[in-house]
């Protein structure tokens, strides 16, 4: 009988120490794949735990390996204490059997749950970069040097997720440099997308129309087409002819821009209606002369509606802060406008701010 009860015995034991084994050797698997990329973040208290469940389950194993070589011994031996002693093992071996049946689906399931996880976070990461992206291309951090010009820009984002606004300066013409500042109505990936299509079309349409309106006409018309429901662009375009020493100016119901000319400050206003109203809409265009030191200070709505209660930033603090200091760099310039309104506004500013300034020098 006793025989009987400890080869018994040794046969439960080494099916209870195959079990863990295999779920141990899923563990090892997955622990050596979260040590080969340990400088992970994401991965430190994945590993801690992945290597405590498998110290575990190795331990289970071996205890159960060794329970069983000492069950088979025994089997054999004449010492019925021994024998007894060794008996009773069989009712955890027996409860641990049971609960080992799911151990190699578990360690399956948690080594696959893991890595669904880490997927799940990487995209969450993508989600977060996408924006800073998007704004790059919208609003770049640099801009080219143009010979003759200096040239400043800050952007900030407010609480959207995606980028409306954006800005751009860069030659049409081995005399005459563009710059151009505009905002698509809404948040989210569709009004960055409009605003990267408008962007990039109205290169190819200043290189094509030497008057920016005309520029803007096509320019309405192509977008229009496009049909995306209540979308709408504000833009400002304005073109610097250094043969002629003139700029000219056209805007699509954007914020009027300020100038700089004969230590006076000058509104740019609207010439036309909104981008993407009405297909068919006109505009035109004014033509200024442009002097040495002379500016062009253009921004998004953001800036003007900053708000510190009911009470709105608007275009007077922008021209004052012009007249304060018309000799400041224009880097310095935008920086110093962006902090005013902050101030105003107890550094909260929900809508995107861009500010570009452009001085012949």
């Amino acid at each position: 009988m006793k025989t009987v009860v400890l080869i018994g015995l040794g046969i439960v034991c080494v099916v209870a120490a195959i079990s863990w084994a295999r779920s141990a050797r899923y563990r090892r698997r997955f622990l050596t794949n979260l040590e080969q990329d340990a400088d992970n973040p994401l991965q430190e208290g994945a590993l801690s735990l992945a290597r405590s469940a498998f110290r575990k389950e190795a331990h289970s194993a071996i205890l159960y390996s060794v329970l069983a070589a000492a069950a088979f011994f025994t089997a054999f031996s004449d010492d019925d204490r021994v024998a007894m002693v060794f008996a009773v093992a069989a009712a955890p071996a027996l409860v641990s059997v049971y609960w080992s049946r799911g151990a190699v689906q578990e360690a399956r399931l948690s080594r696959q749950r893991f890595f669904l996880e880490r997927r799940a976070e990487e995209a969450l990461q993508q989600e977060d970069f996408a924006p800073k992206a998007w704004a790059s291309r919208l609003a770049p951090d640099a801009l080219p040097d143009i010979t003759g010009f200096e040239v400043g820009r800050v952007y900030e984002a407010g609480s959207g997720l995606m980028a409306g606004d954006f800005f751009d300066v860069y030659r049409v013409g081995p005399k005459r440099i563009a710059a151009v500042i505009g905002d698509v109505a809404g948040h989210g990936i569709e009004s960055s997308i409009t605003a990267f299509q408008a962007k990039y079309l109205l290169r190819v349409f200043l290189r094509q129309f030497r008057d920016p309106a005309q520029a803007l006409e096509e320019l309405n018309q192509q977008m229009a087409e496009m049909d995306r429901g209540e979308e709408f662009i504000s833009m400002i375009v304005v073109v610097f002819d250094t043969e002629a020493g003139t700029l000219r100016f056209a805007s699509a119901g954007h914020p009027a821009g300020w100038l700089w000319h004969d230590r006076e400050v000058r509104p740019l206003r609207a010439t036309g209606p909104l981008l993407m109203l009405d297909p068919k809409a006109t505009y035109f265009s004014k033509e200024i002369p442009l002097s040495l030191d002379d500016f062009v200070l253009l921004y998004t709505d953001g800036l003007t509606e900053a708000r510190n209660g009911d009470e709105l930033f608007g275009e007077e603090r922008i021209a004052m802060a012009i007249r304060r200091d018309p000799g400041a760099a224009p880097d310095v310039l935008v920086k110093g406008l962006l902090e005013e309104a902050r101030d105003f506004a107890h550094g909260v500013i929900d809508d995107d701010v861009a500010i570009l300034a452009v001085r012949r020098s």
